[in-house]
């Protein structure tokens, strides 16, 4: 029997759809291929090797916080697009400045201080006690800069010397807190905005029923950065060695001090000591390049700080033994399941309760850098935090830049809290904010009528105005939030509610203020909290520092870590692509955002939050 051979079409077609196939297979095996030696490449050229006499550059660009606020995907992608992250986390800039104070490859830090965003007078000071931890092992700081504000000023004031562009300044002019004030512009729009606090002070909310700061907001602000302004000074001028009432005689005659120099900046700043030399980036170059080992025609050695930490080992390893977990608690307190740069009440409480329940977890630490928010979520999280005390666990509050209000409140259930002198914390107080729209519906000709079965019912309607029975409930129940704050501030402090009551009344204080008054045991910073923690739980010398936060996926490691590489900078960098950088609205619209955010539709909600920013 014989087979019949296909036909010559026939084989022409089969021909042509194999070698199409072995085409697509090829191609697809190649970007295979290029794909993981191009993972190789970052995974080895992520990972440096470092010559002696290496200086470690600390340049970081955009706002230091505690931790990203962006997905770690978000920040691949940036990343890989050749955009340096807007957000850099505290926490890495701190492990890189002690791991290079032990490294003896690590000759001196270069800090250029020109590309933060966002600086809070606490993280400065925190990350100023690193760079004095640096200087204590024998190792020079030096600074490198063409030109500061007062924030990034007082980190550079931590180096050994300072070295400012002939065309830069140095900008210090004392701290304000303006705010814009909406009640005309409401009252056009025929917006009632019916506010209820308790605390003479509380003045969060004052914008919405205001068209001007109210005298006791005023005395409490002038009282709390007053405090805060002396800090400044005094720090400055211990490490620059110049006397404080000198700096602030220049400040306040700065238009006569600039007009004697002819609006030469940059030589006033070199005249009143602040800096120590004026000179180019290229002259700065060449002296870096004069004090350690020359690396090509005109650069020196060095190694960027992102560089170096990878090639630490990496944090947060699974550890058996006992843990210090530390949990961030950043930004707004909203209800619900919130990401990281926002405290969400369910979201926080998870974290709290999951190191509660970890064995390995002898000890919490809550960092906190928030100016309150949703009062309800607040406790939420404050009850998580007293169940881990119940269950044995020490749990020890660290305050970063800001930790008011809401901030404070979920700060009460701990067996110690430590602040900055420059923290801004305190605003004890509860306030509820009602908005009615009906005058502004009226303006377009829509008017609300109706009936209900009861007197309340219907209240909460935002289309009528403010039933005087329902204000009278809220009022209620503002005073009992307000008398459960304090009880549970007098309880947790040892002080009764009558004394708590007279340093409370919403009133904002520095961190400083804080102590002297019972709210805060003792100044310091993140490490001091986390050395108290372990002290507290017998830990002695031998324990692991953890953050406890969402876990990320595999894919997000593997993302996060083949974006971050140098390969991928390099690559970026030579392709020329380049995403525009977001804009970020400002900090008070940031927090009305806040608000808003925690009534969600809801005609009224219950804060402890502080309107408290520096400026």
């Amino acid at each position: 029997m014989s087979s019949q051979q296909p036909g010559v079409i026939r084989r022409f077609f089969r021909g042509l759809w194999d070698a199409l196939n072995f085409t697509r297979r090829l191609v697809f095996n190649l970007i295979f291929l290029v794909v993981l030696l191009a993972f190789f490449g970052a995974f080895f050229a992520s990972r440096p090797l470092l010559a002696p006499r290496t200086a470690l550059v600390l340049d970081p660009s955009g706002a230091i916080v505690e931790q990203y606020s962006t997905d770690p995907t978000q920040r691949a992608l940036s990343n890989v697009a050749g955009n340096e992250s807007p957000e850099v986390q505290l926490r890495d800039l701190l492990r890189a400045i002690d791991a290079a104070a032990k490294d003896s490859r690590i000759e001196r830090i270069v800090l250029i201080p020109d590309e933060i965003t966002g600086l809070g007078l606490a993280t400065a000071r925190e990350l100023g006690a690193a760079l004095d931890r640096f200087k204590a092992s024998g190792k020079e700081v030096i600074a490198v800069s063409g030109g500061m504000g007062q924030n990034e000023y007082l980190l550079a004031a931590h180096a050994n010397r300072i070295l400012l562009d002939p065309e830069g300044a140095v900008l210090l002019e004392g701290f304000a807190n303006y705010r814009s004030y909406y009640k005309d512009a409401l009252d056009k729009l025929g917006v009632e905005v019916h506010l209820i606090k308790v605390g003479t002070f509380k003045s969060a909310a004052e914008p919405y029923v205001l068209s001007q700061a109210s005298d006791a907001s005023k005395e409490a602000d002038a009282y709390w950065m007053g405090g805060i302004w002396q800090e400044y000074l005094g720090e400055v001028a211990a490490l620059r060695k110049i006397d404080a009432a000198a700096i602030a005689d220049d400040i306040a005659h700065y238009d006569q001090r600039v007009a004697a120099h002819e609006g030469d900046l940059a030589r006033l700043a070199l005249e009143q000591k602040l800096v120590d030399q004026l000179a180019t980036r290229a002259e700065a170059r060449e002296q870096l390049r004069s004090l350690g080992a020359a690396e090509g025609d005109e650069g020196f050695r060095q190694v960027g700080f992102r560089q170096y930490l990878a090639t630490l080992a990496p944090a947060n390893l699974p550890h058996v033994g006992s843990d210090v977990a530390v949990i961030v608690a950043q930004g707004e307190i909203v209800p619900g399941d919130r990401p990281p740069g926002m405290v969400g009440g369910k979201s926080t409480a998870q974290l709290v309760r999951a190191a509660r329940e970890d064995d390995g977890v002898k000890a919490i630490v809550l960092r906190v850098n928030s100016p309150g928010g949703d009062a309800y979520s607040s406790e939420l999280i404050r009850r998580e935090l007293a169940q881990a005390r119940e269950a044995g666990k020490p749990v020890v509050v660290s305050m970063g830049d800001v930790a008011a209000s809401g901030g404070y409140w979920i700060s009460m259930a701990s067996d110690e809290i430590w602040a900055e002198p420059n923290t801004i914390t305190g605003s004890i107080g509860i306030f509820g904010l009602i908005m009615t729209v009906p005058d502004t519906l009226a303006k377009l000709g829509i008017h609300t009528d109706g009936v209900g079965t009861t007197p309340l019912a219907g209240t909460l309607d935002i289309r009528r105005p403010l039933s005087p029975q329902l204000e009278a409930i809220i009022t209620s129940v503002i005073k009992r939030g307000y008398g459960e704050f304090i009880g549970k501030v007098a309880q947790s402090r040892g002080r009764t509610p009558a004394e708590i009551d007279a340093i409370a009344q919403g009133r904002v204080w520095s961190g400083a203020q804080a102590k002297e008054r019972g709210l805060v045991d003792k100044l310091g910073g993140l490490d001091d909290a986390i050395a108290a923690a372990a002290s507290r739980a017998k830990l002695g010398d031998h324990y692991q520092v953890r953050y406890v936060e969402r876990e990320m996926t595999t894919w997000e490691r593997f993302a996060l870590s083949f974006s971050d590489s140098e390969a991928m900078v390099r690559l970026a960098r030579w392709t020329g692509v380049r995403v525009p950088a977001g804009m970020f609205a400002g900090n008070e619209l940031n927090q009305l955002a806040g608000v808003l955010e925690s009534l969600r539709g809801k005609r009224y909600g219950a804060f402890a939050h502080c309107f408290c920013e520096l400026h």
